[in-house]
């Protein structure tokens, strides 16, 4: 009879396991992806963006707050000037960045790269929340790296 000793790190290692394929499993149970949102109170488009979320299976929260305090959540949570938007959003270990596709944070749920989050800087018409997308300018969806750079995680072509 042969008996195994589980050791601290064992039971570290495997805990550590279960947390990183937790919400993949949440996924395959078809519990919707959380996110939190926060906003400026008099942005429509935010409130066009979280209807898109909405739309695609999101379980939305949101909070408005002052341009001030904002602006302070998104340097809080690593979004560089440079990639701001008008809301910003929280779902995971992610931040997210304006008005982003539902399809782009599902898919950086899924992959879990090593990243602060997703970005589509200022707010390019005919994105979600911008306007119909038969009439979208080109933008792309930008994946926020850890060292404050950014590389292209999805491009949109201008419509027609």
């Amino acid at each position: 009879m042969t008996r195994t000793v589980v050791t601290r790190r064992m039971a570290l290692k495997g805990g550590m396991a279960m947390l990183a394929i937790w919400p993949l499993g949440a996924a395959a149970e078809g519990e919707a992806p959380r996110i939190h949102v926060v906003k400026d109170p008099g942005c429509g488009c935010c409130t066009s963006w979280i209807g898109h979320l909405r739309d695609n299976g999101f379980a939305v929260s949101f909070e408005d707050r002052d341009p001030v305090a904002l602006a302070a959540f998104k340097r809080a949570h690593g979004i560089p000037d440079a990639l701001a938007s008008c809301h910003t959003a929280i779902s995971g270990a992610y931040t997210i960045e304006g008005h982003v596709p539902a399809a782009d944070i599902r898919r950086l749920l899924a992959e879990r790269p090593d990243a602060i989050g997703l970005s589509v800087p200022g707010m390019p018409y005919g994105s979600p929340g911008m306007g119909p997308e038969s009439a979208r300018e080109a933008y792309d969806v930008l994946l926020i790296r850890r060292d404050g750079g950014a590389e292209v995680f999805a491009q949109y072509p201008a419509a027609g």
